[in-house]
């Protein structure tokens, strides 16, 4: 029989504010430690080395994480022109050095290329899995292997400062699966003078922004105290990019039993749209509609009153 896992039934949105060092799942732990919470989880990695914005969920909230996942994010980094690493960042060896630095104009019309619809080489150095091993655990054993190139939608890609000759600030918005460190490795390589990221900061992701977003220092000061509930936000922030239907308390019940359930329609629904479904108030269901009625993916097991 399976154990059952012990904390508070608690859910929604924890946005902190991540500082370099820990690794993405080493703060989903500290979190869900800190809350006491059953279930934590992110969307989103984001690499050791990197700061800014990470949202994570708690309790039904975790039911929200692929629509989070799947919106656009932004990202400013910096990059170091004239040497590459084998990790694509400041933490890798140096591999390779050029004495050619590109003027602005040049690095504008390099970006131009990687906007849209592109293909991208993931790091050696990341998570990817080939024949159920990590990337990165093949790169720190020198096996020899290639990364298939993998789709990336980016939004927009922009020179935003040039603090010195050898480094160039950047911001960027794409979809998900993007690899920063990529960005800056081809960039390099387009330009012929080789880059990687010296520092890397999310800033937004999907609804959640880093203003107000949990620090570090506050959380490891109010773990485990009443204070620090403040900083749990509704599930529902993380469905913002979605239709909100109304339904009835007989479409309610049907769909928090799994069947669908009826809902009012909304003048830009259209059939076969993901939407959700809420009563008085609180989040029922995500599911498909269809012809008035909310067609249920994942139910929400909330409390029906305060």
């Amino acid at each position: 029989m399976a154990r059952r896992r012990k904390g508070r039934d608690i859910s929604g949105w924890v946005i902190v504010d991540k500082p370099a060092g820990p690794t993405s799942t080493a703060v989903v732990n500290k979190v869900r430690w800190a809350f006491e919470a059953k279930k934590a989880g992110h969307a989103g990695t984001l690499d050791p080395a990197a700061t800014g914005l990470l949202a994570i969920a708690l309790g039904e909230a975790t039911k929200t994480v692929p629509y989070v996942t799947d919106a656009l994010k932004a990202y400013r980094f910096t990059i170091r022109l004239g040497q590459a690493t084998n990790t694509d960042d400041a933490e890798g060896e140096v591999i390779a050095e050029s004495d050619q630095r590109p003027e602005d104009d040049a690095i504008r019309a390099a970006l131009e290329p990687f906007v849209g619809d592109i293909l991208q080489v993931p790091p050696k150095y990341s998570a990817v899995k080939i024949d159920g091993e990590r990337a990165y655990a093949l790169a720190r054993e020198e096996e020899d292997f290639e990364l298939a190139a993998r789709p990336l939608y980016v939004d927009s890609l922009e020179l935003v400062e040039r603090p010195d000759a050898d480094t160039a600030v950047l911001e960027m918005v794409c979809g998900k699966g993007g690899y920063v460190r990529s960005i800056a490795r081809d960039l390099g390589d387009t330009l012929g003078c080789r880059a990687h990221v010296l520092e890397l900061r999310r800033t937004w992701s999907g609804p959640f922004d880093t203003e107000g977003a949990l620090t570090w220092e506050t959380l490891e000061a109010q773990a485990r105290t009443p204070e620090l509930d403040v900083h749990i936000r509704p599930l529902e922030e993380g469905l913002v990019d979605l239709p909100r239907l109304p339904c009835t308390p007989e479409g309610a019940t049907r769909l928090r039993n799994g069947n669908p359930g009826m809902v009012m329609a909304a003048p830009d629904v259209d059939y076969g749209d993901t939407a959700w479904a809420a009563y008085q108030g609180k989040p029922v269901a995500i599911g498909i509609y269809r012809s008035g009625e909310l067609h249920p993916a994942r139910v929400f097991n909330l409390p029906e009153t305060e």
